[in-house]
């Protein structure tokens, strides 16, 4: 259109059809929208032991490579946000050293 912006409120002219006005509006959250929700879904819903246990191998293992203090802490932190029990057993396994199982 000759310029350097998009206009920012209003229906969007010649779009493709739907079930309503195409507006330009901010995004109302979900209830249950946040950084960890959906991941800790997939992790207590959808993974079975096994994959939960690869996850957690996986996991573990990377950390071993030498991740260390303070992204460390808070690599435990944000796994414990995602499911508390995958989040324990990977703090575990890093602090035991444990060798991760390929």
């Amino acid at each position: 259109m000759g310029r350097p912006w998009a206009d920012a409120t209003g229906p969007a002219d010649d779009g493709w059809e739907t079930d309503g006005d195409m507006v330009r509006s901010a995004y109302a959250l979900h209830g249950a929208d946040d950084d960890f929700g959906q991941a800790g879904d997939l992790v207590r819903d959808v993974f079975d032991d096994a994959q939960r246990e690869r996850l957690i191998e996986t996991v573990a293992g990377a950390l071993l490579a030498g991740v260390r203090s303070p992204v460390l802490e808070q690599a435990f932190d944000y796994w414990k946000n995602v499911d508390a029990d995958v989040g324990r057993r990977i703090e575990e396994k890093v602090r035991t050293g444990a060798e991760p199982r390929m």
